[in-house]
């Protein structure tokens, strides 16, 4: 590992510990990790955008036109339509003018809008409907597998949760008997839902929590390795910056342990 590449390592790590902090309590070194996340997100969307929308969807468009043209004699010149729109967006900051911007405000969210309505019907409500008005295949109940959606129990149990579930937001019968018994085991139906979303949710944060454990133990590994094979530029310069960065953290905690004593004695 080049000793460039272990620095930006290191600075990866005093990032995470960083971050991590706040476990214990808003600090300076949290500040900076997330004002530095922020500005680097912003720079790095900003520069995506320019390259990746402005430049092919605008800017090539144009580019058989002429400037002082307007780009008028562009052979796609309708692309200076949306070019002004955009513009007008910035009379948002106006205001005396800020009133302009509602135009092209309201016409970018009709269109998201109705680009939008139609994806969600499809994607959440007619897979839904079409998972519900599948025949039931009772020949193949439990299938090779019970939960496959191949098997006639995965149907069954499709269709049936998803009438409690709707059971339950019925509000103009009280959810007594039967009727009541169906609305609870819809609440089991949606629970179950939510804790799969939330597992789902926390599994992805565990696992970016164990790719910066790994990269930790990298880390330390690269300062002490010094095998000719592995590392043929490795120094002492390694074994220095992590010791620097080790001294820094304990620094600290000794630096809050002592204020925290000193504060009980007050």
């Amino acid at each position: 590992m080049e000793f460039s590449d272990f620095l930006w390592m290191t600075c990866g790590i005093f990032l995470t510990l960083a971050t991590f902090s706040f476990l214990y309590k808003d600090n300076p070194f949290y500040k900076f990790a997330e004002h530095l996340v922020v500005g680097v997100s912003a720079g790095f969307f900003v520069v995506v955008l320019w390259h990746g929308t402005l430049v092919p969807n605008l800017f090539q468009k144009l580019e058989d036109g002429d400037w002082y043209m307007l780009w008028l004699n562009s052979s796609e010149w309708w692309y200076i339509i949306p070019a002004l729109l955009g513009v007008l967006m910035w009379t948002r900051f106006s205001k005396e003018y800020s009133w302009v911007s509602r135009w092209p405000m309201g016409l970018y969210i009709g269109i998201s809008t109705g680009i939008a309505i139609p994806l969600e019907m499809s994607n959440r409500v007619n897979k839904q409907l079409h998972a519900m008005m599948i025949e039931i295949d009772w020949a193949n109940f439990f299938g090779g597998n019970i939960l496959s959606t191949t098997s006639g129990f995965a149907q069954l149990l499709i269709f049936v949760g998803a009438i409690a579930a709707l059971i339950y937001f019925f509000f103009s019968k009280e959810h007594k008997g039967l009727f009541g018994g169906v609305a609870t085991f819809g609440i089991w139906i949606l629970m179950i839902g939510f804790g799969a979303s939330f597992g789902y949710t926390v599994m992805a944060r565990v696992s970016l929590f164990i790719n910066r454990m790994q990269d930790t133990k990298d880390w330390g590994i690269a300062a002490f390795n010094n095998a000719e094979v592995v590392n043929p530029h490795y120094g002492a310069q390694y074994q220095i910056v992590f010791w620097l960065l080790v001294l820094f953290v304990v620094g600290y905690i000794i630096n809050e342990i002592v204020s925290h004593l000193k504060s009980k004695q007050v």
